[in-house]
Formats: structure tokens, sequence, C-alpha cells
């Protein structure tokens, strides 16, 4: 059997409405891809309207990639750095003193390469207190990025990272424990 997309079919997936999907489009574009608008308050503001869980503290570079808010919940002195895109579409949890750095990734979605019709998989991520997702790094569906732990630069997360641990590469390998002094 061959792949076969013309019978692809994700009818299921409903992230919400039609028009809220359509107004937090046009403002995604306007507000966070657009690298013209420094204001990571404004953004703040934003993302609470449309039902995303912010808390204090929170910093959004310029040019952030966000799929759906209402999907959305960011801890306290939390810093989303240039570029990054939060692919979910399912629920992202950032917890608190997370750095996200620039041009990183948060894909919840893939597809199933072992089905002709290629259906679309949805998993959860969640990056808990103190983790550092590097510069270029992707974090993949239902990769949990426990406490402290950090993402090398340019590395991809395809498992668990276990807490004060630091992983590089493709796939992300443990390389040595994290002290914080």
């Amino acid at each position: 059997m061959k792949t076969d997309l013309s019978n692809y079919n994700n009818h299921w997936y409903q992230p919400g409405n039609k028009l809220k999907r359509l107004l937090w489009y046009f403002t995604n574009v306007l507000f966070f891809i657009n690298p013209l608008n420094p204001s990571s308050k404004l953004k703040v503001f934003l993302l609470k309207c449309f039902g995303a869980s912010i808390a204090e503290g929170v910093v959004i570079k310029p040019a952030v990639n966000i799929k759906y808010p209402w999907f959305l919940s960011i801890g306290k002195n939390t810093w989303i750095g240039e570029h990054v895109w939060i692919d979910n579409l399912a629920q992202v949890t950032i917890e608190d003193n997370v750095c996200i750095s620039q041009g990183a990734m948060l894909l919840c979605g893939n597809h199933n390469y072992n089905k002709s019709t290629f259906d679309l998989m949805v998993e959860k991520i969640a990056i808990n207190q103190g983790a550092w997702i590097g510069a270029q790094s992707m974090v993949c569906p239902g990769v949990t990025i426990y406490s402290h732990a950090v993402l090398a630069v340019s590395s991809i997360a395809t498992k668990n990272l276990e807490a004060y641990h630091i992983y590089q590469g493709n796939p992300a390998l443990k390389i040595r424990k994290r002290n914080i002094n």
C-alpha cells in the first residue's frame, strides 16, 4: 500500500470554533509573528483574551508564533525568545522560570506514517520549572522536560528529559548532570 493524501481526513480534530480561530490567526500575524511589536505586556494581554493562562513576569520576544493560545499555560518569570514556534495542537504547559531560547519549536502534532491516510496525531507537551530549551531546539509531541533539565542548542527531544540533566543531539541524549550554584 502507498500513501494516499487524497483520503486524508482530520475532521475529528476541532481545536475551537472557526470564528475564534480566524480572529486568533490575524491577531497572531499582526502582534506575535510580526517582529515590529516588541511589547511583551500587550502579547500577554492578548494571549489571556484568547484563553491562555499566563502568570506574572512572562517575557515574550518578537516574532513568536503560537498556534492556539487556549491550549497554552505559562508560569511566572518565563522567557520566550525570538522566533519561537509553539505549535500547540494540544495543551502545552510551561512552568515557572523556564527559558525557551531563539528559534526553538514545541511541536504537539505529527502524522501516522504507517497509515496510507497519514492520520494526524496530537499529544501534550510539559516543560517543568527551571528548564531551558536551547536555541533552534525542538520538543516533540508527548514529551515532558522535567525540572531544571536543559535541551542544548539544536537538539531534538523525542523522549522525556530527566530533571537536572543536560541533553544534546538528535535524538537528544543525556550528556551530564546539571549543577546549579
